[in-house]
């Protein structure tokens, strides 16, 4: 884990601090402003803003909390995915108002960035319909069954310890299944291979104008503001969106997980590491240094991909041993998780590349394996343990210390 403890070395050294560059091809030398918040203003006033990433991560809450309401019909629950009748219409399947009236949606934002799908659109429309098939199956195979036993080959109820967990015939949750691959589709593609990539922040004239200062609408940079926008599929839904390490776990997808990764011994910090690189990026597109902006790019991408992977072999640990121990329950809540998990490995990415951790047959290979048959009935620890150790082995860390 050399590199990982590295990076958090050199970027705390600049927490809260002037850091002075040099940019490799002019030679001009920038000082560089780290805030100790994620705050920056303009003439008085803040050029932060990330409202749309608000929206989306509250839409995708409303669905996959719904999912297993009873009382929801597939119209809401897929209005809520797609929101086609936006602003206005009759159709509000949002307990907020504020989402009713929205003309944002997920599913638009789905599989949707600029790296790895803008000209991949086949693949694109593939994982939407994904999770929009999961969503479906959910109504008509899990809702008619929701009294009935689960069973091989039979979808039903099945007990985790005092709660009844809901699955399909082969053990999955289908809820889960959205929300975890929601993290991966929609937020990790979106900051890794849309915001985070020169190719947005660079469009056009953004350098330039970002050096100039030239503002639009807001009060910020095109740039300044597609990098808050990055930051928002993370912290959007923060208590305090400007230190939300105070309260990690505030929305019920990525955060939520990077906290969990946080407060494991071996990998504690990290939540650290992607604020600081996070609010030194920013800083660095204020400055006008745009290699230190690519070097925190860099980081973000490398320690993001790495809460996606943690987390799925440390759910097929879990399932591992809830199977071992004839938990069948916990075992497929704990699979339900690593299936989404393991299907958000597509979109992590490599640092200094343009290129996933995951290619698509990879990813399908280990989804085949998981519902192989019938799926997590036939599971066992071997199959686990190899999935678990082929997503470790492209990582610096250890099966052992993400099964923590």
């Amino acid at each position: 884990m050399k590199r990982r403890q590295t990076s958090k070395i050199l970027t705390l050294l600049v927490i809260t601090g002037l850091l002075s560059s040099c940019d490799k091809d002019s030679g001009s030398t920038f000082t560089v402003e780290n805030p100790v918040n994620y705050e920056f203003l303009r003439n008085g006033s803040s050029t932060v803003s990330f409202d749309g990433q608000t929206t989306r991560i509250s839409m995708a809450t409303e669905l996959t909390a719904a999912m297993t309401d009873f009382d929801s019909n597939l119209e809401s629950l897929l209005e809520m995915y797609a929101n086609q009748s936006a602003s206005g219409d009759d159709v509000n399947p949002f307990a907020q108002a504020s989402l009713n009236e929205s003309t944002k949606s997920v599913k638009s934002k789905v599989a949707a960035s600029a790296d790895f799908f803008s000209t991949n659109t086949v693949e694109a429309a593939k994982i939407k319909a994904d999770i929009e098939s999961w969503i479906t199956a959910q109504v008509n195979e899990v809702y008619p069954n929701r009294n009935e036993l689960a069973s091989e080959g039979k979808a039903g109820q099945i007990a985790d310890g005092t709660s009844a967990r809901y699955v399909n015939a082969k053990g999955l949750e289908y809820n889960q299944a959205v929300a975890k691959s929601l993290i991966g589709a929609l937020m990790v593609d979106q900051i890794c291979n849309n915001y985070l990539s020169t190719a947005v922040l660079d469009e056009n004239q953004n350098q330039q104008e970002n050096t100039d200062g030239i503002t639009g609408e807001g009060n910020y940079t095109t740039m300044e503001h597609k990098w808050d926008e990055a930051y928002g599929y993370l912290f959007g839904k923060s208590t305090d969106t400007g230190n939300p390490l105070a309260t990690l776990g505030d929305d019920e997808f990525l955060n939520k997980y990077l906290s969990r990764v946080n407060d494991d011994s071996d990998f504690n910090g990290i939540a650290e590491e992607i604020f600081e690189a996070f609010k030194l990026g920013r800083a660095a597109i204020v400055a006008g240094d745009y290699d230190l902006r690519d070097q925190q790019a860099e980081i973000l991408k490398q320690k993001i991909s790495e809460v996606i992977a943690i987390r799925a072999v440390f759910y097929l640990q879990c399932g591992s041993r809830a199977l071992e121990a004839d938990d069948l329950g916990g075992a497929f809540h704990d699979l339900s998780e690593g299936f989404g998990f393991v299907y958000s490995l597509r979109f992590t990415r490599k640092s200094d590349s343009n290129d996933s951790y995951f290619s698509r047959a990879e990813v399908d290979g280990f989804i085949d394996r998981l519902t192989a048959g019938n799926g997590f009935w036939d599971l066992d620890a071997n199959i686990l343990n190899e999935i678990s150790e082929q997503i470790a082995e492209k990582f610096e860390f250890t099966v052992a210390q993400a099964a923590n």
